[in-house]
């Protein structure tokens, strides 16, 4: 058995540099045509968590009080720009890796990638586009004299159970989607509504206890708290709910390596 598991980790390992070209050239082709090309992947992040502080913090004037007088006219922004980068690496994998392969049928029929590593292209670009957006955030604390704490390196291990999440839950819908055409029209149409029954834009305070009760079974809820926890509020995330995020994780992953050990010689075949 350990030996199986080491040949399957030394064959991804193997596809590694493939998987790396693949993710690179899909950031490339994002803005292949414009006038400055790749620089879009640095300068988009940028322009988005200057846009929430001007827009928010200066134009609407939203706040979250409790940080401090000087603090208290971003905190809204703050609030907001955590909940949006985490979402949109979220939305924007789940999404594209539940397309990727009928996107990418010619690939797959004329090369031997393995369907198990090939969404992990999509990861790892959504990831350079996360850790960019993090650093220009970072920056923006740094400006406005937001305090820092070593709960910011709880930062990367929920971001990496949000991406286990993320590949597990998009690889058993891209093996569905390859069957049941409906799974890509479904996905985009319940991506927004998982969107607001998410507090990103807003409080979850403001919820009735009833309501918060049923929407703290959302993934999304506690990956975002979780991060709103360690960044914002400097304290430990509710460990529980993260543990029950493992458990759902896992538990999609053994569904979806079953069903595509099920069809994936006939998967190649409708492609």
């Amino acid at each position: 058995m350990m030996a199986s598991v080491h040949a399957r980790l030394a064959g991804w390992r193997n596809q590694a540099p493939f998987l790396w070209h693949l993710a690179r050239q899909e950031l490339i082709e994002r803005h292949s045509g414009s006038l400055i090309g790749k620089a879009w992947t640095l300068i988009a992040p940028l322009i988005n968590i200057l846009v929430f502080v001007l827009v928010f913090s200066k134009i609407m004037g939203a706040r979250l009080e409790g940080f401090g007088a000087e603090i208290d006219q971003y905190t809204y922004s703050i609030y907001l720009i955590v909940g949006i980068l985490a979402w949109t690496a979220f939305a924007k994998s789940l999404s594209a890796i539940t397309n990727l392969y009928g996107e990418q049928a010619n690939l797959i029929t004329k090369v031997r990638v393995s369907l198990k590593a090939l969404p992990l292209s999509v990861l790892l670009a959504e990831s350079v586009v996360y850790v960019i957006s993090m650093i220009f955030f970072a920056a923006f604390l740094v400006l406005i004299d937001f305090p820092f704490s070593a709960w910011w390196l709880g930062v990367p291990l929920v971001f990496g159970l949000q991406l286990a999440f993320t590949y597990a839950l998009g690889l058993l819908l891209a093996v569905l989607a390859v069957y049941l055409k409906d799974i890509k029209e479904a996905v985009a149409v319940l991506l927004p509504v998982w969107f607001w029954t998410t507090p990103i834009v807003y409080v979850s305070d403001i919820l009735p206890p009833w309501v918060l009760s049923y929407m703290q079974l959302n993934p999304l809820f506690q990956f975002i708290d979780a991060y709103r926890d360690l960044i914002m509020y400097q304290r430990l995330p509710a460990l529980g709910w993260l543990a029950a995020l493992v458990l759902v994780t896992l538990g999609l992953a053994v569904a979806a390596f079953w069903l595509l050990k099920r069809t994936e010689r006939d998967l190649r075949d409708c492609l």
